[in-house]
C-alpha cells in the first residue's frame, strides 16, 4: 500500500490516530465473514451444516479476524498509544529513554519511555501517516535535548530518513512528477 499525504497536524494538544486504521478493521472483519459464508455455503451443499462444523467455523472465522486486525495507532503530543484486542499500551514520547529501529526483517519501532512503558509500532503506519511520525520525532527530538533519549538517535535519524523519503515520493507520485 502506497503511503498517502497527510496534512501536518496541529500539535497544540490534539490527537492524531492511524488514518486506515478504521478501513484495515473492516478489512479484516470482512475477510472473516467472507470466510465463515463460505465454509457454511460449502457445508450446506454437502448435505447441510452440523453445529460441530459451524461452530468450528464460527471459531476459524474469529482467529482470521483476531489474527488480521491491526493495532490502533493514536498519538498526541507527549504520548504514543497503541491499542490492541486484548492490551492497550501508552509510552510518555516526551520522556523517551530508548527508542530502537531494529535491523532485519521486523519492521517495528519499539519506543520505551523512562516509566518502563514500551510500544511496538509497525513502520508502515508511520510512513502512512506523517503527522502520527511528525509528533513522535518532535517528543523524541526533545527527550534527546533534555538527556533523556540514551538510545536511539542514531535509529531516530535513519526513520527520519526513511520517512521523509517515503513522503517525497508520494508527493511525487501524486503529482505526477514520478
Amino acid at each position: 500500500m502506497e503511503p498517502r499525504f497527510v496534512p501536518q497536524p496541529d500539535l497544540d494538544g490534539h490527537t492524531v490516530q492511524d488514518s486506515a486504521w478504521s478501513g484495515e478493521a473492516r478489512a479484516a472483519a470482512g475477510c472473516a465473514g467472507l470466510l465463515l459464508s463460505l465454509a457454511l455455503t460449502v457445508d450446506a451443499c454437502d448435505g447441510g451444516p452440523n453445529l460441530p462444523a459451524t461452530l468450528l467455523w464460527i471459531a476459524l472465522a474469529v482467529v482470521l479476524f483476531v489474527v488480521l486486525l491491526p493495532a490502533k495507532v493514536v498519538a498526541a503530543p507527549g504520548s504514543l498509544t497503541v491499542r490492541t484486542l486484548w492490551s492497550r499500551t501508552t509510552v510518555r514520547t516526551d520522556r523517551l529513554a530508548a527508542l530502537r529501529w531494529p535491523d532485519g526483517i521486523e519492521q517495528r519501532l519499539v519506543p520505551t519511555d523512562t516509566e518502563g512503558g514500551v510500544a511496538r509500532v509497525e513502520l508502515r503506519v508511520l510512513l502512512a501517516n506523517p503527522p502520527l511520525w511528525v509528533l513522535l520525532e518532535a517528543d523524541a527530538r526533545v527527550s534527546d535535548e533534555n538527556g533523556i533519549l540514551r538510545d536511539g538517535v542514531r535509529d531516530l535519524d535513519r526513520l527520519t530518513r526513511r520517512v521523509e523519503t517515503a513522503t517525497a515520493h508520494s508527493v511525487f507520485t501524486i503529482s505526477g512528477l514520478h
